[in-house]
């Protein structure tokens, strides 16, 4: 009994550590948020968000611009939307249409109406879990490099499970945008822009104007899943 205690209770302690951790977070994360951002009040938006609501059956969705530079847009644990004020002013250079910002919302809203904030918690408070025992097992054969491998392992994992949340939400954002009239068009020709401002096919940069693209999977391949997702609908694809 003595020797489980022993090998639960720092697993115990790790876990309860990940979880607080996570909420701590969350907390600030939140407070950053309402320091840094206020209501979009976009007349160019009005007619598309207006479109998503209707198709949502909601009287208005609530977005808020988030003063950044980064091209960006966000879904708070709490179900707020965020886009980014760098996403804002491309809207007004003319670099980004309604029915583009629209598809972002659209992807945001998925995130929130999936669970993966509470998901990512959980994801969060396992992740930290596993790093230790994976760290704890490997550093037994492995001294020096184990916790390191086991850095990455996890690492690799988490990258995995995210990108997984991605093409959630792409097809969550791919079915509203087919509902609100607005179609698949301008999703696809969003994603087809910021690559080209990444500067390379797959537009994985790690640039600021460029964080949305950053954690995400690959452009060709959310760009086949939302085209999938087309034939299986037998619809044809807006290109407004």
């Amino acid at each position: 009994m003595s020797i489980m205690l022993k090998v639960l209770t720092p697993l115990i302690l790790v876990l309860a550590w990940g979880f607080l951790a996570q909420r701590f977070a969350l907390w600030r994360s939140a407070q950053m948020l309402d320091a840094q951002s206020q209501p979009l009040n976009e007349p160019l938006l009005a007619r598309v968000l207006g479109a998503l609501a209707k198709a949502q059956g909601i009287a208005a969705i609530r977005v808020h611009v988030l003063a950044s530079d980064a091209i960006n847009g966000l879904a708070a644990a709490d179900g707020r939307i965020f886009l980014t004020r760098g996403f804002h002013r491309r809207l007004h250079a003319g670099d980004v249409t309604p029915e583009e910002l629209a598809s972002v919302v659209a992807h945001e809203i998925g995130h929130v109406a999936l669970g993966h904030s509470r998901r990512r918690m959980i994801d969060y408070t396992g992740h930290t879990a596993t790093r230790f025992v994976l760290a704890t097992l490997l550093s037994r054969f492995l001294p020096g490099i184990g916790p390191w491998i086991a850095g990455i392992a996890t690492s690799a994992l988490v990258a995995r499970l995210s990108q997984r949340d991605e093409f959630e939400a792409d097809a969550y954002a791919a079915a509203l945008l087919t509902k609100a009239g607005i179609g698949t068009g301008p999703q696809k020709s969003l994603l087809a822009k910021l690559s080209a401002l990444a500067g390379s096919p797959q537009g994985q940069s790690t640039g600021t104007g460029l964080a949305w693209l950053a954690s995400h999977p690959e452009t060709r391949d959310r760009v086949a899943a939302i085209e999938a997702l087309e034939r299986r609908w037998g619809a044809k694809p807006s290109t407004r």
